[in-house]
């Protein structure tokens, strides 16, 4: 598929272009402009107000109570213990179906794991 251009969305255009308006349109504008003052959010108002994200920053100044830190740095410690079967009662693991993993007891008969997996 090939990529086409829209129209009136190509690059190629880039002239800015006037607003067709017509006849009475200041009259609207006026009407318009009257609105936004109403609701305190017209241009002219929002050029004098404060901008605020309504996010509150909190202060994070010295002056507070906190608890005491240590810069004191730690020795590393060393690589951690791997936990082995170290029993006698496992004897190995049999697969059931589809690949379920099953341990295979010291009394137990794999021959009996074998023959479930072909039923």
């Amino acid at each position: 598929m090939t990529m086409h251009l829209v129209r009136g969305m190509s690059s190629l255009n880039n002239k800015r272009r006037r607003m067709k308006r017509h006849p009475g349109w200041e009259k609207d504008q006026a009407y318009h402009d009257k609105w936004l003052m109403e609701r305190g959010v017209h241009p002219s108002q929002l050029k004098n107000k404060e901008k605020s994200s309504g996010c509150n920053v909190p202060n994070y100044s010295n002056d507070r109570p906190t608890i005491p830190t240590s810069d004191r740095i730690t020795a590393v410690q060393g690589k951690k213990k791997v936990n082995v079967y170290s029993g006698t009662y496992v004897v190995g693991v049999a697969t059931l179906h589809k690949s379920n993993l099953v341990p295979v007891g010291k009394g137990d008969n794999p021959e009996e794991y074998a023959k479930m997996r072909r039923n």
